[in-house]
């Protein structure tokens, strides 16, 4: 038997310590939380992307009760992004949750879908996307969703 260790850095910073791009960012996916639908679980998730070209595009999630047809946050923001600007490669995006009337505590991570999306993305610009995500505690900062999602599947594997 053979023993793989793998090790994901992950930056801790305070609000203050971000770049002023990222705190654009990071008050973009905030804003977009209060846009969210979500009657049936009260947890609003918002997500901010940064283009190349500067442009910020948010989204926000949108349940249904016909569960599982909603669809979260980061998605909805990386496919307009993408149908919107095409040629346009995102650099970062950044992730907020609202829930009983406060920004959540803990930092809010995409969910195994969103970075299986956020990775076919990353990979089809061929450059790292960076992962902000908030809390009201700090923000966790990634350089790549290959940070969250070491063993990956992608298109190599279906060559």
């Amino acid at each position: 038997m053979r023993e793989i260790n793998l090790t994901t850095k992950i930056g801790v910073y305070l609000l203050e310590e971000c770049s002023e791009v990222e705190k654009k960012l990071i008050e973009a996916a905030k804003s977009a939380t209060k846009r969210a639908y979500v009657p049936y679980s009260g947890f609003s998730v918002g997500a901010a992307v940064l283009l190349g070209n500067g442009e910020i595009i948010s989204g926000n999630n949108q349940e249904n009760a016909a569960y599982p047809s909603g669809l979260c946050a980061e998605r909805t923001a990386v496919f307009f992004s993408n149908a919107s600007f095409p040629d346009q490669k995102i650099e970062a995006i950044a992730v907020a949750a609202w829930f009983k009337g406060q920004f959540t505590t803990d930092a809010i991570t995409p969910c195994g879908a969103c970075r299986q999306v956020l990775l076919e993305t990353e990979n089809r610009f061929g450059t790292p996307m960076r992962v902000l995500m908030y809390s009201e505690e700090g923000i966790y900062i990634v350089n790549s969703i290959k940070d969250l999602l070491p063993l990956s599947f992608g298109d190599e594997m279906l060559k």
